[in-house]
């Protein structure tokens, strides 16, 4: 069964990890994982490998910065499973890419992937709502697009899934998709 589910919580809240334990739960062998970050340094290259360890030699690891949609599309007819970590990282790697990107249309883009998705997807994404005013423009319209897109999938989603200190709390279920 095709299931679109988001798992969402702040920096360090088991995102991942929980996004992996979902994973096993789904039947299949072809598993691929879309990893959206860009390592700039020694520090996230070794972030980088734990999570590759983390997840085993079951996963086919595809780095996709910020074609997300169309990797999507292009990778669910020939997987059993699509997990992307993260939506955040591929937001950033947007607006870095074009300051003047126009989020709502990346946003229905991935919308439209996911519709079209021939396989169960995980998303991971960071909740970036709950902090403080940012004091910069970059990072105030980091923190818009994030929103626009966590709000945009949510609706989508098939299941939502709030992590907090390593507790899913699961907040949306089975809820009447928008009509295509």
């Amino acid at each position: 069964m095709k299931e679109i589910i988001l798992v969402i919580g702040g920096c360090r809240s088991g995102k991942s990890r929980y996004a992996l334990e979902l994973a096993k739960h789904i039947s299949g062998d072809r598993r691929v994982f879309i990893a959206t970050c860009v390592p700039g340094d020694k520090e996230m290259e070794m972030r980088v490998a734990h999570h590759k360890e983390e997840r085993g030699k079951g996963w086919s690891t595809v780095e996709i910065p910020i074609r997300l949609p169309e990797a999507i599309i292009e990778y669910s007819p020939k997987s059993d499973l699509i997990l992307v970590d993260c939506l955040t990282l591929w937001i950033s790697n947007l607006i870095l890419n074009n300051n003047d990107v126009d989020i709502y249309r990346a946003a229905l883009s991935l919308i439209k992937s996911l519709k079209n998705a021939q396989c169960p997807v995980i998303m991971v994404s960071n909740e970036v709502g709950t902090g403080i005013v940012p004091e910069n423009r970059l990072a105030r319209l980091f923190r818009d697009a994030a929103g626009i897109v966590n709000q945009n999938i949510a609706t989508y989603s098939d299941r939502v899934i709030w992590m907090v200190a390593g507790i899913s709390v699961l907040i949306k279920e089975n809820v009447q998709q928008f009509p295509t």
